[in-house]
């Protein structure tokens, strides 16, 4: 029985409201979950949005899942013995959080002054204001697609856990736009507060053009700087200017050769002449234009570099922690790896995954990405939330019974029942983690179960976990009863027992058109990489004087297991291509140069077309699912040789790296 807050309903409810919940409980009726914050408020506030959908923060914290990294990939090399500390992620930002969250509480994450979390944070979420950004040669757009009440919540969820995962001194930069920016001040209020509003800083582009239109033009956007608390680090910031730029002439005495301070009407402000002017909440810098080439990626809504080095240059030393849960083409890790900061990035596109490894192997030591040549630091790439199964069999022991305790969000705790050890608890039960290592080619049945039964079951309770590869397992149930205690059975490369877990499981949802390339994505679970099925012809089709290269496919197939695709046809389950005409055999980057959405390639007759690559240049195609699984072809060059244009070069993948 819940007990009601009699305060509350004396004081702050209304005599409708009052009488309204009095008729539901008197007819017995359910009481709708948005009579909790009536009930039950959190904080007197003077003001909040409210909307529909919206949780209590316990409530984000609790039921949000944190799902563990797996590191894929390391580029460059560690020191001996150590990894990579800077990471780039690839997953849902909000269940990653949540697991960075965890990271920090083990002390994970820790800076130089010896402060757990991140010193800053930068993000720049869709704004939702359903404005196209045509991207180059229309090979990217970005469509904001949740608006509302969605959005709202979307965005309020993944910054209760930014507030979380923030030092105690960190910061906090949210980028919007003049639509939207006014609610999302209110939410900054509500969830960070509003006496930790520091600026409101204006970014004025002064070289992008309208046409004729019927109002002001629109040459800014806007962002919101925080502290998480009344104490943080703040260095000013200068821009350097010329003698004879100097605004406050009348500061300079000729007598006495000295500066003079000059005050202003209201006697407070002092004005002293300097050679340098101090940066101030207006920054006048340029939209990255196609001929900026040496930073440019062609990215959409990609920002400057010299956007984000006056706020990591002012609130962080050399060391300390940023993040950047929306990465998109990389600007703060590449201005935090030019300051020597370390970074992490999240996104859950793959394009942007692939962005930022190419920008990471081309960077260059000044912002706007000029100078010499600068040769990133050590940098794991991870998943978090989609994983390749066959990496996790190699783990050694104490790394795959941490993963598999961390997957199912089991609470890593040694325990021993009956003279039977166990790892953890889940729901409070207790969880075994199978060592396959150990016992080789040993099987979990029924005759296992009870083994355990016979040593502990009385003392058990009514579930038990089991958590062990998938093929370890001798029967298909979820679960095996044995006199009232439940043996579930949760598979490794996938196991869901729905049961178990508040809201079914998505996957992680790729763009199919231009249109969808930073669109939102609420990913919820975890799933493990099936390598899509294939079939392609390749050639070279000639039109007058121009050839041009392209991969027609002939069949494209793949799955999700928490997931089946929206839409029938043959290639429902495709996203995007990306190709790189110039691949560097034996290297892990691939450049890509060009991207073909599944709604383009479609109308184009399942083709992927680009220019013919130079004789002797492998070309790397990457194929990618909506639940972002891939498939990569080397095709050498020989194959788009005009001679070989007529030559059929089938191929196809059959189950290929297929988890088990």
């Amino acid at each position: 029985m819940v007990a009601v807050n009699l305060e509350s309903f004396r004081t702050n409810m209304t005599p409708d409201q009052r009488a309204a919940l009095i008729d539901l409980l008197s007819k017995g009726a359910d009481v709708a979950p948005e009579w909790a914050r009536v009930l039950f408020p959190p904080e007197r506030r003077e003001y909040e949005l409210l909307y529909a959908g919206k949780v209590r923060d316990e409530e984000v914290i609790a039921d949000t899942i944190a799902v563990p990294l797996q590191r894929v990939r390391t580029f460059g090399k560690p020191a001996q013995g150590g990894e990579a500390e800077n990471l780039l992620i690839f997953g849902d930002n909000l269940q990653t959080m949540k697991s960075l969250l965890d990271a920090k509480r083990r002390g994970e994450i820790k800076n130089p002054d010896g402060t757990r979390g991140f010193k800053l944070i930068y993000i720049d979420p869709p704004f939702a204001t359903k404005r196209d950004f045509a991207g180059s040669d229309a090979e990217k757009a970005y469509h904001d697609r949740v608006i509302g009440s969605e959005f709202l919540e979307f965005l309020r969820k993944r910054l209760i856990l930014i507030r979380e995962l923030l030092a105690d001194d960190g910061v906090l930069f949210v980028h919007t736009d003049w639509k939207k920016g006014h609610y999302i001040k209110v939410l900054l209020d509500e969830v960070i507060g509003e006496t930790r509003f520091r600026n409101e800083i204006i970014w004025w582009y002064y070289n992008k053009m309208q046409g004729n239109i019927n109002k002001f033009p629109s040459n800014h956007e806007c962002i919101y700087f925080y502290s998480k608390g009344p104490k943080f680090s703040f260095k000013p910031q200068y821009l350097e200017r010329e003698a004879t730029q100097r605004m406050l002439k009348r500061a300079w005495d000729p007598a006495t050769k000295k500066l003079v301070n000059v005050r202003g009407d209201d006697g407070k402000v002092i004005y002293i002449e300097t050679d340098d002017q101090r940066l101030d909440d207006v920054w006048r810098l340029s939209m990255l234009q196609p001929a900026d080439k040496s930073e440019n990626l062609r990215y959409p809504t990609q920002k400057p570099e010299t956007l984000l080095a006056p706020m990591i240059a002012a609130c962080t030393v050399e060391g300390d922690y940023v993040l950047d849960a929306f990465a998109g083409s990389g600007t703060t890790l590449a201005v935090a790896e030019k300051l020597k900061r370390k970074w992490v990035g999240i996104d859950c596109g793959k394009l942007s995954i692939y962005t930022i490894q190419k920008r990471f192997m081309n960077l260059r030591a000044n912002i706007g990405n000029d100078g010499v040549k600068l040769e990133p630091r050590p940098f794991a790439l991870c998943n978090a939330g989609l994983y390749d199964f066959s990496k996790l069999r190699d783990l050694p022991w104490d790394a795959w019974r941490f993963f598999a305790l961390q997957l199912f969000q089991c609470r890593d705790e040694r325990h021993v029942v009956g003279g039977i050890s166990f790892d953890g608890f889940l729901k409070g039960a207790s969880v075994l983690v199978f060592d396959h290592k150990k016992h080789a080619g040993a099987r979990v049945d029924e005759e296992t179960l009870g083994s355990i039964h016979g040593a502990a079951g009385s003392k058990l309770g009514s579930r038990v976990f089991i958590i062990a590869p998938s093929l370890t397992f001798d029967f298909q149930q979820d679960y095996i009863e044995i006199n009232d205690v439940r043996y579930y059975a949760l598979r490794i490369p996938y196991s869901i027992v729905q049961e178990l877990h508040k809201k079914e499981f998505l996957a992680l949802a790729q763009p199919a058109n231009i249109a969808e390339v930073n669109a939102t994505v609420d990913a919820v679970g975890f799933d493990f990489i099936r390598t899509p099925e294939l079939a392609y012809d390749v050639g070279v089709a000639t039109a007058g004087r121009k050839s041009t290269a392209y991969v027609k496919l002939k069949k494209f197939q793949s799955e999700a297991s928490v997931q089946n695709p929206t839409k029938a046809g043959p290639f429902a389950t495709l996203s995007m291509v990306m190709v790189d005409p110039s691949f560097q055999t034996g290297s892990d980057i691939v450049d890509v140069q060009h991207v073909t959405f599944a709604e383009q390639i479609q109308a184009d007759g399942n083709a992927i077309r680009f220019p013919v690559p130079a004789p002797g240049q492998d070309v790397m195609v990457v194929f990618v699912d909506i639940f972002g699984n891939e498939a990569r072809e080397l095709i050498p060059s020989a194959r788009f040789a005009p001679k070989a244009a007529t030559v059929r070069a089938d191929k196809a993948v059959a189950g290929r790296g297929r988890a088990r």
